[in-house]
């Protein structure tokens, strides 16, 4: 684990390679899971802003969710999230023709309606937060829908750090980012003269 401000980092952040390939998943993060997104308190007013500029885009079904549940709900934990279509999809998924998930406020914000992006959540995904006492847990986590994207990033070497740049920039700031990116550096340094002097004593060469 690295510390950093207040946050503390797995190094599998480091280890991990990742590169979302929605080609292969088609937005199964948006349907898949027990509940919606967790939302922070920040963000419920963020969701209300931005409903009339996406309401549109959304399926009559996640509509009639919105109608009778509202614009966000608390899950069995206590949390905030966004609401979710019959245990599957998030209200504010939309779908492609070919039955890709994608986030209408993402969309929004790309088409620069919005300022707001989409939760914080679903940005550092597959970066997962946990608050304790005095610090922030910055984890990876599996799940197996994201299995083609953990072969994408390996394909590209592309570390869960480096994939989830601009939504730890969002999150942390820029000079936090810089600081990890120096932890990742300095470990991977690390770890190629660890594995160098295994080899080294697997063939017994003197150090």
């Amino acid at each position: 684990m690295i510390l950093i401000d207040d946050t503390l980092l797995s190094t599998e952040l480091f280890d991990r390679k990742f590169c979302c390939d929605l080609k292969a998943c088609k937005g199964a993060c948006c349907v898949e899971g027990e509940s919606g997104a967790p939302l922070t308190p920040e963000e419920l007013g963020e969701v209300e802003r931005a409903f009339p500029v996406i309401r549109d885009r959304l399926k009559p079904d996640s509509l009639a969710v919105i109608e009778r549940e509202g614009l966000h709900v608390v899950d069995a934990d206590g949390d905030h999230v966004t609401p979710i279509v019959e245990g599957k999809e998030c209200v504010y998924a939309t779908f492609d023709a070919d039955g890709t998930a994608k986030c209408a406020f993402e969309q929004a914000h790309l088409e620069g309606k919005l300022a707001w992006r989409k939760p914080i959540s679903c940005h550092l995904y597959p970066i997962r937060l946990t608050q304790l006492k005095d610090l922030v847990a910055v984890n990876y986590h599996r799940w197996p829908i994201c299995d083609s994207a953990v072969k994408c990033g390996a394909g590209l070497d592309l570390s869960v750090l480096q994939f989830c740049r601009s939504s730890l920039e969002r999150r942390f700031g820029e000079a936090w980012f810089q600081e990890a990116s120096l932890a990742e550096k300095e470990w991977r340094k690390a770890m190629q003269e660890r594995e160098a002097g295994k080899a080294k004593g697997e063939t017994g060469e003197n150090p």
